[in-house]
């Protein structure tokens, strides 16, 4: 099997499970950001958000939500949480089955997502604007159709 997600889905490759249902499993990240750092991934294999069914994403982040309340009055002693989807290559994503993460915070911890980044300035907001209203249109158009 191919995608590692799909292999620990069906039982043949190991996991620590924090949470499961009929189409979703959590579980502890093998490289974790911090201590409590659990994916969410849906049972069905979809590779990014542009092949995932809406449903499915909004599941994700309700059972991300229940897992984040997990993390803060657990022992974890998390006072927040980042909720994450790399969606692409580009965005990070290195296992190609959509995946949510939930990062457990705390004062202090030091971690930054955004460590090094770069704050860019869009040269032509407008036709940002523009083209992302022409593209959800097109979109709105061939659902209908």
């Amino acid at each position: 099997m191919s995608c590692v997600f799909c292999a620990i889905v069906s039982g043949e490759a190991p996991a620590i499970r924090v949470y499961e249902d009929d189409e979703y499993l959590g579980i502890l990240d093998i490289r974790p950001f911090t201590r409590g750092h659990t994916l969410v991934i849906p049972k069905q294999h979809t590779v990014d958000l542009t092949d995932t069914p809406a449903a499915t994403v909004a599941d994700m982040a309700a059972i991300g939500q229940r897992i984040a309340r997990a993390a803060r009055t657990s022992g974890l002693h998390a006072d927040g949480n980042n909720i994450v989807i790399n969606d692409g290559k580009s965005a990070f994503q290195s296992v190609f089955h959509i995946h949510l993460h939930v990062v457990p915070r705390r004062a202090g911890d030091k971690f930054s997502f955004a460590k090094g980044m770069v704050l860019r300035r869009d040269p032509d907001r407008e036709e940002s604007g523009r083209l992302l209203r022409a593209a959800l249109a097109q979109l709105d158009s061939a659902e209908q159709d």
